[in-house]
């Protein structure tokens, strides 16, 4: 089994999503909730173990049908996509777990679905080449087409559209620029194209960097930095609740390209070719993060401020890649992990909220009193302080770390002043959600279920999450620091996974 433990994380969700399918797990859909919540168990167990080796023994790699790098498919598992790998696992485990009290009855193939976007998900992190990469997209835009229209409904069915056919565009866009880069170097294997592009020459290094600034406007769609955030805020707003948590790890896809491809490929070492994206990031990470605090005080309902509160986190993500050190990226990491947990969970928080408010759901109206009042108030208040990084909880040291990155004068004013103020916007947009939704209390309790235990503990799982972050602090920043390690040195990215070829350093 361990020699096969790189290619499990994607295999097994997809045979476990087919077997799903199948009698006598099909007939009966407490069977389907057994094997698809043991699945997310195995899983993240495969993860972890794949995670400890990749820490212990450096990176993995797994090539299909025995063929070398830079020939064939491969996949890599360093450091940075193990933990992403169990980000996911964690996190898909939450969403089926919570789906089984009776969101998986709205529709069918729930369970199949949300493990084929697992899958999509972590080939996108483990594949060492950008074709693949491509083909991992689809899969899991694919699930997530179907996932987002999970339950019916006029919108769902009006969001859907915009979001696939703003996908369609994006995948367009990414084949021609996998076109030119594969005309140009003649190869997509990310470590093969680190070496190779500083042999071009200067005409074909321009039609490279357009190729370049190509894929980060992919991955800036796919991650929804601005201007390509607008399909964001109303997509994961309708998404019922199960469907909007798994959905938090989307955008962290596209975060996770843009460090991959312009660090290892278009990073320091890329000769003319270096940092081409440098120039765009800041303005579009400040801009982001504005847009994202505007839209989180203008936010009518809880799941739009959760979707709105994603947003700023991914302009905080990008403001570490403008940054663009190791350090920087070590916190990023740490932040990314945080933020994408804590945002599952408060979707899901929400869902409970509307439940027990009748008519009003989760909007920022006066309503009559929730029936376990209490609770919710106090899930919703952890997840609040986490999200908005006030201490003691992970958000806290996340962007405490993100703002000591930061090291000229230039980058602290601008990269303290964007995290501080969005931080402010977020205590704020928090405050008047939590303050309308349990206190502005007119008459009698209203009808509603009770939260359901399977419910309850897929939230207080990814609650808990933060607190442990604090707690193991120093292994887990170790680790995030490990994985930034991997992007920054080419002996690890490009060497390890191309012995017999000879690293250009570009006169760096």
């Amino acid at each position: 089994m361990s020699l096969h433990l790189v290619i499990l994380p994607f295999l097994l969700p997809i045979v476990a999503g087919l077997l799903l399918l199948l009698p006598p797990i099909q007939n009966s859909l407490r069977r389907q909730r057994i094997f698809a919540v043991a699945s997310g168990m195995l899983l993240i167990l495969v993860s972890a173990l794949l995670l400890h080796t990749a820490y212990t023994q450096g990176t993995q790699i797994y090539m299909l049908g025995d063929w070398s790098p830079p020939f064939g498919i491969v996949l890599v598992a360093d450091v940075l996509a193990c933990l992403l790998v169990l980000l996911t696992g964690i996190l898909g485990l939450a969403s089926i777990l919570f789906a089984t009290a009776g969101d998986d009855e709205t529709g069918m193939y729930f369970h199949t679905l949300t493990l084929l976007l697992v899958a999509g998900v972590n080939g996108a992190f483990l594949t060492g080449d950008l074709f693949n990469l491509f083909v991992c997209f689809e899969i899991l835009l694919i699930a997530s087409y179907a996932l987002l229209v999970h339950g019916g409904g006029k919108q769902k069915t009006q969001a859907s559209l915009h979001y696939v056919i703003l996908n369609l565009v994006g995948s367009s866009i990414f084949l021609f620029a996998l076109g030119i880069l594969y005309g140009m170097l003649g190869t997509l294997n990310i470590a093969d194209m680190a070496v190779k592009v500083n042999l071009l020459n200067a005409d074909d290094k321009l039609l490279v960097k357009v190729a370049g600034l190509l894929l980060l406007v992919v991955f800036g769609l796919k991650s929804a930095m601005l201007p390509l955030h607008f399909w964001l805020p109303r997509t994961y707003a309708v998404a019922s609740a199960p469907v909007a948590a798994m959905f938090a790890i989307m955008t962290k896809v596209g975060i996770y390209s843009i460090f991959r491809v312009h660090t290892v490929i278009f990073g320091d070492f890329a000769g003319d070719l270096a940092n081409i994206a440098q120039v765009w990031l800041w303005p579009i990470a400040i801009l982001t993060l504005f847009i994202g605090s505007i839209g989180s005080l203008a936010s009518s309902n809880l799941r739009m401020l959760t979707a709105n509160m994603i947003l700023i986190s991914v302009g905080t993500l990008l403001v570490a890649a403008a940054l663009g050190t190791e350090q920087a990226a070590g916190a990023a990491f740490y932040y990314l992990v945080h933020t994408t947990l804590v945002a599952a969970a408060m979707f899901l928080i929400a869902d409970m909220i509307i439940r027990q408010r009748g008519k009003a759901e989760d909007r920022f109206v006066a309503a009559r009193m929730m029936k376990q009042r209490d609770l919710l108030a106090g899930l919703f208040f952890l997840a609040a302080v986490a999200m908005v990084g006030m201490p003691p909880l992970s958000g806290f040291i996340g962007k405490a770390l993100l703002m000591q990155a930061a090291q000229t004068g230039t980058e602290m004013v601008w990269a303290w002043t964007a995290i501080l103020l969005s931080g402010l916007a977020a205590i704020i947009a928090l405050s008047r959600a939590g303050t309308t939704l349990f206190w502005r209390v007119t008459g009698s309790t209203a009808d509603g279920e009770n939260v359901k235990n399977a419910k309850l503990i897929a939230v207080a799982g990814l609650l808990m999450c933060s607190p442990l972050m604090v707690l193991f602090a120093g292994p887990i920043t170790a680790l995030t620091s490990e994985a930034a390690a991997v992007l920054y040195n080419p002996e690890i990215s490009v060497h390890a996974l191309l012995p017999l070829q000879p690293m250009h350093t570009g006169g760096q």
